[in-house]
């Protein structure tokens, strides 16, 4: 399957992203703080994946190396918190819309970083993944001069970060095994969360007091998508992954219709559609190339 089958990683990744914007609604409606939510997932999440670790390959790692997935994991856990601020401040169409803006400042950050400018085929899927975000989010210019700024600035700062978080994933360590990598990820993640918390979210109890239920749910859900990411991200470029993660927003429309029982519209089906076209149009050149590749093969027989 040749690269398809990392963007694929990258695809469940984020659809799981998705159904973990539902469950975290679901423990907020349970009377959770978001601080108590991201902490308790995290901590959850690196507890499992340290007990799996000695069962897989593991390489010594420096300093440096271990600094670096340790910082690119708090960009993680920093888009949760900015995200669930946001969603205090103003409403969800709005705050998804604002996170959705990753799309753009990835490829923008790929192109900094190559020095060159994208592909046809991603400047094609980012209009589709824009466009159809703006239709899935249901965002509408209606009433947008009573939007929170301090929301607005939230939502666009868990853009930021979440487009940090996947351009360095595959940047940074990539010669380590996955599994190890992510451990490593989720530290990071869960690190910054006891230091903004004061780990608050474990000296109070709650966890105990109901909060571990939605914890190894959500911790689930949240060291999944490190995981994928972890192995998919250093084997496509970050433009690459950056599109192929907008798989986020119609995984979440599907579970808040399913979980949440929230309405769902034909306005939102549309733009679902747009943002899984922008997906598959963002995949041409790999699979033209790959065709491009065995008729060589074949030909040189």
């Amino acid at each position: 399957m040749g690269k398809s089958k990392y963007a694929i990683l990258i695809f469940l990744g984020a659809c799981s992203y998705g159904i973990l914007t539902a469950v975290v609604k679901v423990a907020i409606q349970a009377g959770y703080s978001v601080q108590e939510i991201t902490g308790s997932q995290y901590l959850f999440s690196f507890l499992a994946l340290l007990i799996l670790l000695p069962f897989f390959q593991r390489k010594a790692l420096t300093k440096k190396q271990g600094l670096q997935l340790i910082l690119t994991g708090s960009f993680l856990s920093l888009t949760g918190l900015f995200y669930g601020l946001s969603l205090k401040e103003n409403p969800a169409s709005v705050s998804v819309v604002l996170l959705f803006q990753f799309t753009w400042i990835g490829i923008l950050l790929e192109a900094c970083a190559e020095k060159r400018w994208p592909s046809p085929e991603k400047l094609i899927a980012i209009v589709f993944l824009l466009i159809g975000t703006g239709f899935a989010g249901q965002f509408s210019l209606v009433g947008i001069q009573k939007l929170e700024s301090t929301g607005v600035v939230y939502g666009l700062l868990a853009a930021l970060t979440y487009a940090l978080f996947i351009f360095f994933t595959g940047k940074v360590a990539t010669e380590l095994p996955g599994l190890q990598r992510s451990t490593y990820l989720t530290f990071g993640g869960l690190l910054l969360v006891l230091i903004t918390s004061s780990g608050g979210f474990i000296t109070s109890g709650v966890i105990f007091n109901g909060l571990w239920k939605y914890a190894l749910i959500t911790g689930f859900f949240a060291v999944l998508p490190i995981i994928c990411f972890a192995f998919g991200s250093p084997k496509l470029d970050s433009g690459l992954a950056t599109i192929v993660s907008s798989a986020e927003l119609p995984a979440s429309i599907v579970a808040a219709l399913l979980i949440l029982h929230e309405s769902f519209s034909t306005t939102q089906l549309f733009g679902i559609i747009l943002i899984l076209s922008g997906i598959f149009i963002s995949q041409f050149p790999f699979q033209l190339g790959r065709k491009k590749h065995c008729t060589n093969e074949i030909l040189n027989r």
